[in-house]
């Protein structure tokens, strides 16, 4: 006689909006956009689909809502240390970005969509508030406002998107750092140096280079030059 397979047991507490959430992170750490499903979630969380449409809506809206949870919580950071300047409150932000996206590798895609396509939502306007405000306190005339601001969001954004999981991309296996920047400082020294002079020249720094401390020097960079439209 064949036997059934048995279901799973639905949860009998009250499944909370929260615990959806941290859910749906945990599938897209895990196997980026592909792995969010509704199967998936509901087996997850021992509950219906109805469920889970009610308490957060659809699947975009899901993820939205995950990328929400994700940037606000980095949003929230503040300098170590009380009397804080604005090129340390910036630093403090823009690294707290760069972290979320190194732990979570799907969220650049979402975050950059939603600077894009919500200019008006939560995430684009929570960033460029946080970040607004310290572009005025650096002395930044109001009439610059509006560009010096959007020169340090395009900036962060496309310099943590290098921790992308890229859409496509099926390999599972992320590739070791240090072998990566070897094998890449090995292929520019073995371009013709006659062609490549400059790649020639930044080989060994390529291999030796910090990701977070190159993107606090771009940082730098772009605050020293904002300083000077005041």
């Amino acid at each position: 006689m064949a036997t059934r397979t048995p279901k799973p047991q639905r949860r009998n507490q009250v499944l909370s909006r929260e615990q959806i959430i941290g859910t749906a992170i945990e599938l897209l750490d895990a196997g980026g956009e592909g792995a969010l499903t509704t199967r998936a979630l509901t087996e997850r969380l021992s509950t219906g689909s109805g469920a889970i449409y009610y308490r957060v809506g659809s699947r975009d809206e899901l993820l939205d809502t995950a990328t929400e949870t994700i940037v606000t919580d980095a949003l929230a950071a503040r300098p170590e240390q009380g009397a804080a300047t604005p090129e340390d409150e910036i630093r403090t932000v823009a690294l707290a970005l760069f972290d979320a996206i190194a732990e979570h590798r799907w969220l650049a895609t979402r975050l950059t969509l939603q600077v894009v396509r919500q200019p008006f939502g939560p995430v684009t306007v929570g960033i460029f508030e946080r970040i607004g405000r310290q572009v005025g306190a650096l002395g930044v005339r109001q009439a610059s406002w509006f560009d010096a601001a959007s020169t340090l969001v395009h900036y962060i954004l496309g310099a943590v998107s290098q921790n992308a999981r890229i859409d496509g991309d099926t390999s599972t296996a992320e590739p070791d750092s240090a072998e990566f920047l070897d094998a890449t400082a090995a292929a520019w020294q073995a371009l013709a140096p006659e062609d490549y002079p400059f790649m020639h020249a930044i080989a060994g720094q390529m291999s030796e280079h910090d990701d977070r401390e190159q993107f606090l020097t771009g940082i730098a960079v772009v605050i020293d030059g904002l300083t000077r439209l005041g």
